[in-house]
Order: C-alpha cells, then sequence, then structure tokens
C-alpha cells in the first residue's frame, strides 16, 4: 500500500512563512490526485488545497493566493507553500493521496492519509 510521511510544520509569527512536505512511499499503479487538509481540534476536517495528476488545483478560499501546492514526481513528494502565515492558519495539517495500485490481478483504489503536522502561527 502508499505510505505518506509528512514533515515541515511548526511555529512561525503572523506573515511568516513555512513550506509542508509529504513524502510518498510505496507501490501503486497511478495516482489520481494529491491534496492538503487541515483540522482544529474539534472540528471538521477542511481541505486546503488540491492537485490533479493532470497538473490541475484548486484551493480554498481563505488561503487563494497565499498557499501553493506542488510536486516533485522525482522527489516522490508533493509540498504544501505557505506564504504570508495568519494566525487562523493556526491547525493540524494532513497530506492526502487517491489512485490506484495492483493486488495480484486486482486493480484497487487506495485513499491514503499522512500523520498531520501541526502549524501554529503567533499574532
Amino acid at each position: 500500500q502508499v505510505q505518506l510521511v509528512e514533515s515541515g510544520g511548526g511555529s512561525v509569527q503572523n506573515g511568516g512563512s513555512l513550506r509542508l512536505n509529504c513524502a510518498i512511499s510505496g507501490d501503486y499503479l497511478r495516482i489520481i490526485d494529491m491534496a492538503w487538509y487541515r483540522q482544529a481540534p474539534g472540528q471538521e476536517q477542511n481541505l486546503v488545497a488540491r492537485l490533479t495528476a493532470g497538473g490541475g488545483s484548486d484551493y480554498s478560499d481563505s488561503v487563494k493566493g497565499r498557499f501553493t501546492i506542488s510536486r516533485d514526481d522525482a522527489k516522490n513528494t508533493v509540498y504544501l507553500q505557505m506564504t504570508n502565515l495568519k494566525p487562523e492558519d493556526t491547525d493540524v495539517y494532513y497530506c492526502n493521496v487517491r489512485g490506484r495500485w495492483r493486488r495480484f490481478e486486482e486493480i484497487l483504489d487506495f485513499d491514503s492519509w499522512g500523520q498531520g503536522t501541526q502549524v501554529t502561527v503567533a499574532s
């Protein structure tokens, strides 16, 4: 199956920048899309940004113009570059990758999640 390991979270001041990394490993046939979500304690998980295999992207209104999702196929890594961070961006961020993998003669869908990384923005 597919495993995701996130890194890059931390604490910054209002207006600062961080880059989140999500390393993808495991056997798979193809990736359909990659995304970053965020979630505060006791709150729903919300989509931050999504990148399709074809290169299309979309962002939540709250991060448009400040965050950029990208991928490096050579490094099997998806990134979330975050600039002009605000206190309301404080959350746990999760990487999500969906795609297809082969198990013997079957082709199956996978929907993998990272362990989460904390981002804290001080006012």
